[in-house]
């Protein structure tokens, strides 16, 4: 008959003193999950989270640091100066221009809108390598910033109506210069446009308005999740592929189109313009908000909170997520 020895008194049971006699001196491990399962014995969601991250936040260090980097990232786009502000959100548009005269390029020479999209990618590109500013590139990053009491909403309403309107100026210049430079490819800049304009019916004009506020913003949020240039230059493509070759609606880049379209001639009004606008705009905007960005704040409210109630410094908690 083989006898089991007890354990010392105050070992019994999933209290922290085992735990750390556990850790300290552990036990022989016999074969796999046993001794995996005996560690977590006891131990509730929270405290596995605290245990398995290097911070003492109810949270995952990957969302740490997702966190960490949208909100100090997005406190600095709150708090641009007036100029800098109005520079980056023109060169915007410039930057989405390169893209549209590559897709009327390639749209012309080939007919085919999948590589016209592929084409666009290099102004999403040019926006990244720029460090330019895209009417709903990525609402996340304000969003953190003030969430975590580090701007105001204020703010948040002067960086993405600057640059709303910067970017429309921006793309207008451009798209003078092609329709000046390139009278060639004048048929192929109004069919686009009215392509864009002439919509089935309106749920659809809605549907791919939210589809392509949502595709623009997380394509952005991929390009920040990766330091690979080459994987965001594939992102880059991908994401004009899906928006251009789809046909999706997103007011800042197809209103480049609708520009050069108009002073090249078409017979489209600023009446019929500000219509499509109208409805495009908003939709973009929940697309980007609801489908993207309020979800991955829901995922990171607890880092937020604590920013924004002082329990942690963003400073700390920098060095935290750098550890």
């Amino acid at each position: 008959m083989i006898r089991v020895t007890p354990e010392p008194y105050g070992l019994r049971g999933p209290s922290a003193l085992r735990r750390a006699a556990w850790t300290q001196n552990p036990p022989p491990e016999p074969t796999g999950r046993p001794y995996a399962v005996r560690m977590n014995d006891g131990m509730n969601e929270e405290a596995q989270r605290e245990r398995l991250g290097h911070s003492d936040l109810d949270i995952e260090d990957a969302l740490l640091d997702e966190a960490v980097n949208t909100v100090v990232t997005g406190a600095e786009r709150l708090n641009r100066r007036w100029p800098e502000l109005i520079v980056t959100g023109f060169f915007g548009g410039v930057d989405v221009g390169l893209g549209i005269l590559a897709m009327v390029l390639v749209k012309q020479a080939t007919g085919s809108d999948i590589l016209a999209g592929m084409a666009f990618g290099v102004g999403l590109l040019a926006l990244k390598l720029a460090h330019s500013e895209l009417f709903t590139e990525e609402f996340l990053l304000p969003l953190n910033a003030v969430i975590a009491g580090q701007g105001t909403w204020l703010q948040v309403l002067r960086l993405w109506s600057v640059s709303l309107v910067t970017n429309l100026l921006g793309g207008l210049g451009f798209g003078w210069l092609i329709v000046v430079g390139l009278p060639d490819y004048h048929g192929t800049i109004i069919d686009s446009a009215v392509g864009y304009l002439d919509q089935p019916s309106l749920p659809v004009m809605i549907a791919l308005s939210l589809l392509a506020g949502a595709t623009i913003t997380l394509s952005t949020r991929m390009q920040q999740g990766t330091s690979d240039d080459v994987v965001a230059a594939l992102t880059c493509m991908i994401s004009g592929l899906l928006v251009i070759g789809l046909g999706m609606l997103h007011g800042a880049l197809n209103a480049i189109v609708i520009f050069a379209a108009m002073l090249a001639g078409a017979d489209i009004s600023v009446t019929d313009f500000l219509a499509w606008f109208a409805v495009v705009i908003p939709f973009n905007m929940l697309g980007g908000l609801v489908i993207i960005a309020l979800p991955r704040v829901a995922r990171t409210r607890r880092v937020l909170k604590a920013l924004r109630t002082g329990r942690i410094s963003l400073e700390d908690l920098e060095r935290e997520s750098s550890e």
